[in-house]
């Protein structure tokens, strides 16, 4: 009876050092220090950080709590490893009880962004195919597929190499990945006649992301301008050749 009651004692010792207790404090003075202190980590690849617990003072009750991957002690370290993020909200936070009030807990947050690239992206006229005509206003649509998050994306439209307009994004907070359709008018001139237009699609991602790959473009679309000449011309030819067929029948 004894030893079972010692058994349970020791689990419960245990089970009460590693749980996260509500009474978390964010402000206390000598927080966990997360390195590195903020995370970008693509959907489906690997990560990890480490969580120096607290530099003076720390009791034996001390943790990280996460929703995904493993957690090893060493000393006052914690190391948290994961081997494929599968989630888009992560939040760790690294914790210890603080020896001097019962019951409160000195507590970091682990910022993360998980990111993922479009599955496609694509630019197309907006209710119209074929010829344009010169003078008529016509709207670009860029769509963009499964993207996340789709708040820190940036579309621009382009004519050849020509920027048109200021990148344009979306008030989105959702952090699971999105569809959005982004548009830009243009007005056709003779100069469009052959111009190509195409998207750009960025994932913009802070310092974090200066060295990765987080650009999508789209294909090239090519439009053909039928300027007010050319149509001036056509109209002019049919004249000439209805008129003598209207004359001859007068006869």
């Amino acid at each position: 009876m004894m030893l079972t009651f010692i058994i349970w004692a020791v689990c419960l010792m245990t089970l009460k050092r590693d749980v996260y207790v509500s009474s978390c404090d964010f402000n206390c003075k000598d927080k966990p220090v997360f390195t590195p202190s903020i995370l970008l980590v693509k959907h489906g690849g690997p990560t990890s950080a480490t969580c120096s617990v607290c530099q003076s003072g720390c009791t034996d009750s001390f943790g990280l709590e996460k929703s995904v991957g493993t957690t090893s002690k060493n000393g006052n370290t914690i190391k948290w490893t994961v081997d494929k993020m599968t989630e888009w909200e992560p939040s760790p936070f690294c914790y210890y009880n603080d020896p001097k009030i019962p019951d409160k807990q000195c507590c970091t947050k682990l910022p993360i962004t998980v990111y993922k690239l479009p599955d496609s992206v694509s630019i197309s006229i907006f209710n119209h195919t074929g010829l344009m005509y010169e003078g008529h206003q016509y709207t670009l649509q860029c769509e963009v597929k499964n993207v996340a998050p789709i708040q820190n994306l940036s579309v621009t439209f382009y004519r050849g190499n020509t920027p048109l307009g200021q990148p344009q994004s979306v008030n989105n907070p959702a952090k699971k990945p999105a569809n959005e359709t982004y548009s830009q008018s243009i007005n056709a001139s003779k100069e469009d006649d052959g111009a190509q237009y195409w998207c750009e699609a960025k994932l913009e991602l802070g310092p974090e992301g200066r060295h990765l790959p987080l650009v999508e473009k789209s294909e090239n679309i090519t439009t053909s301008v039928n300027s007010n000449a050319v149509a001036l011309i056509s109209s002019l030819s049919l004249f000439v050749v209805v008129f003598p067929v209207l004359s001859f029948s007068l006869e």
